[in-house]
């Protein structure tokens, strides 16, 4: 692949993350390219700024500096790199703090610029399920409770299991350790509710949930230009997640889906939407439909499963786009597999436990994986301090989901 690699590019990065994987993935894709990349990092430590590829760094975090000024600081980085970059959000509040912000930051940053309201809009999962029965795409029956009296009235019909998670995961993260529960009756329910409602902030909802393997949960990694065409898409499902049977993608495989491709297109033409995309749909045997789970308008986690036969991912596609070079055809890599060598160690313990793995299978999937999150022949610094990392979290005991806890047990 030629690229004209002379414009900078940035991947905004607002909410700290230690075992950073995607920023990781990103380094390689461009700066294998040769692009001037710059990567946000917690600090020095972090195993992904001890990539080869991650040259030039920024060490900013908002937890422990809440009071730095998000804007200030990338005026101030725009006049270091001294010329207009590209710019991508790698998590969701940098999705909506680009959105919200777009007319100042166009001075300094070129980006996918998405009409108002958009980026809110897909983020948002009550705006999100609200938009879904308008538009008439399948997606899981869902409840905004607001009180004790809305979860008493949603229990007179419910059906379980039930998914208890937050409207703004990331919000929930932060106040409880937790992103999502799946509760089994009516008592756990009520307890899921009573520990992780916020009175003052409602921000939980009560999803159905949708039965079925590994094999039901798929994903679609796309980028959309500015007029909404896509120009790169990929699909794909979750061979295992963490935390098992709910979370993130450990181990996936590139498989074609036409339905889920064709379904995701439509549907982000319907709302002018630009820039690349991570979202997640599940089949319902029961009635025979792929229901709309999760819609993450930036850079997803997983994004290296999704990569072309000529190497083209959606960071290089929009690379090129945003740069007004051409963005090649690329046939996806049917049966590629991507691992994240940490999640997947710790999930595949609780899968051995449920039964669901066995030591053959679990062995087999390895012979196949492409690429691995962490580990690579040509940077190998970051699985190294990665490794060293897990070493450490398990000798003090690290118990629990938080910034430090990505090694340890789920319950």
């Amino acid at each position: 692949m030629t690229v004209d690699t002379s414009t900078p590019f940035v991947g905004l990065k607002l909410v700290p993350e230690l075992f950073d994987h995607a920023t990781l993935g990103m380094a390689r894709s461009l700066g294998r390219l040769g692009v001037e990349t710059w990567t946000f990092h917690d600090d020095p430590s972090a195993p992904a700024a001890r990539s080869r590829y991650a040259r030039k760094r920024i060490f900013w975090n908002r937890d422990e500096r809440p009071e730095d000024d998000p804007l200030a600081m990338l005026e101030a980085l725009a006049a270091r790199i001294g010329r207009k970059a590209v710019l991508l959000a790698t998590d969701d509040v940098s999705s909506v703090f680009l959105s919200e912000n777009a007319r100042l930051l166009a001075e300094w940053f070129v980006f996918p610029e998405q009409p108002e309201g958009v980026a809110n809009t897909l983020y948002d999962k009550k705006q999100m399920y609200l938009l879904c029965k308008r538009l008439h795409v399948p997606t899981p029956e869902t409840a905004f409770p607001e009180s004790d009296s809305d979860v008493e009235r949603f229990l007179s019909d419910a059906v379980f299991p039930v998914v208890v998670k937050g409207i703004d995961s990331w919000k929930l993260q932060a106040r409880t350790g937790v992103r999502m529960v799946i509760v089994e009756s009516a008592d756990e329910l009520r307890a899921a509710y009573g520990r992780l409602a916020d009175p003052e902030d409602p921000n939980l909802m009560l999803q159905e949930y949708i039965p079925g393997g590994a094999e039901s949960v798929w994903m679609f990694n796309g980028y959309f230009d500015a007029l909404s065409r896509c120009l790169f898409a990929v699909t794909g499902r979750k061979l295992r997640q963490f935390p098992p049977y709910t979370g993130m993608t450990s181990l996936g495989i590139c498989l074609r889906n036409d339905e889920v491709e064709a379904s995701t297109v439509q549907l982000m033409h319907q709302v002018g939407y630009r820039g690349v995309l991570d979202i997640g749909w599940r089949y319902d045997a029961r009635d025979g439909r792929y229901k709309l789970l999760d819609v993450n308008p930036r850079l997803g986690a997983s994004f290296r499963l999704f990569v072309g036969s000529d190497g083209l991912d959606v960071v290089r596609a929009a690379y090129l786009d945003l740069t007004g070079q051409t963005v090649p055809s690329s046939r996806p890599r049917e049966g590629r597999r991507w691992l994240v060598e940490n999640l997947d160690l710790v999930s595949s313990r609780r899968y051995f436990r449920d039964g669901a793995l066995t030591v053959g299978d679990w062995a087999r999937a390895f012979r196949g994986v492409d690429e691995a999150a962490w580990f690579a022949a040509d940077d190998p610094l970051p699985f190294a301090a990665m490794a060293g990392r897990f070493l450490l979290t398990k000798a003090r005991g690290a118990a629990g989901p938080g910034r430090f806890g990505l090694f340890s047990e789920p319950t």
